[in-house]
């Protein structure tokens, strides 16, 4: 019985730390700066994305080609996304500061979708000026 419950105990407590780690790796890229090409498409002047820009960035990453084998998709963000939606729809009249804090994890997975549309964009640039230096 003992062993059972510290086994759950571990699980939780490595899932909870995944789920920071995830989340902290999230804001980090979501912090660095974006390049004007990608402010333009966004059409975005000061930088200042908010989480009603999300869907329409993803739709833009799709839209991008990406020449580089082994990077990932969006699927978690965009599921993350949906959580952190709902979450905001529901407390938006019952909860102002949970709304708040919503709408700052939507505005952060906009950022990161726009960071990842960015290197995307960047490993194509780099691409195809090897290819026009052969």
């Amino acid at each position: 019985m003992f062993a059972a419950m510290l086994l759950a105990f571990s699980v939780v407590a490595l899932a909870q730390f995944a789920v920071y780690y995830w989340r902290a790796i999230l804001s980090g890229v979501a912090r660095q700066p974006l390049s004007v090409h990608v402010l333009q498409a966004a059409r975005m002047k000061d930088g200042a994305l908010t989480g009603a820009d999300f869907r329409t960035l993803v739709s833009l990453h799709n839209l991008t080609p990406d020449l580089q084998l082994g990077l990932r998709g969006l699927s978690v963000v965009r599921m993350y996304y949906a959580v952190i939606d709902g979450i905001r729809s529901m407390a938006t009249a019952r909860a102002p500061q949970v709304a708040e804090w919503a709408e700052r994890e939507l505005a952060t997975c906009a950022r990161y979708v726009a960071v990842q549309m960015d290197r995307r964009l960047q490993a194509n640039l780099a691409v195809a000026a090897a290819l026009r230096s052969c």
